[in-house]
């Protein structure tokens, strides 16, 4: 069974940093792309970042292109994702999430639909 834990978030004033972490478990992660989304109260759910299983091919949504970076330990079963320059926006509880598909193919905007979250989030808050 699929099990991912996040950790890593907190408070954190504007133009801070913050480093997430995801620990999986349940599968061989090293053959699926990995990703983290985030929910910000009231919202729905959207799309951070995401890197391919072979952790050479990362996307970011637009807000956080220059801020954020996704990086993965296939070793440790682990994916981190490093924000700076964090803003209020940025406000969210973020998830890890995993493709259904082993060694899933396609551009990142067809990955997207694939993606699935499983753990409970980790609560990020940016506020002065």
């Amino acid at each position: 069974q699929v099990r991912m834990v996040e950790s890593g978030g907190g408070y954190v004033q504007p133009g801070g940093s913050l480093r997430l972490s995801c620990l999986a478990s349940g599968r061989n992660f090293s053959n699926y792309n990995m990703a983290w989304f985030r929910q910000a109260p009231g919202k729905e759910r959207e799309f951070v970042a995401g890197i391919n299983y072979m952790t050479v091919g990362v996307y970011y949504t637009a807000s956080v292109k220059g801020r954020f970076t996704i990086s993965r330990d296939n070793t440790k079963n682990e994916v981190y994702l490093q924000m700076n320059r964090l803003r209020p926006e940025d406000t969210a509880v973020y998830y890890c999430a995993v493709d259904s598909r082993p060694k899933g193919d396609g551009t990142w905007v067809e990955t997207i639909g694939f993606l699935e979250t499983w753990g409970q989030g980790t609560l990020v808050t940016v506020s002065s």
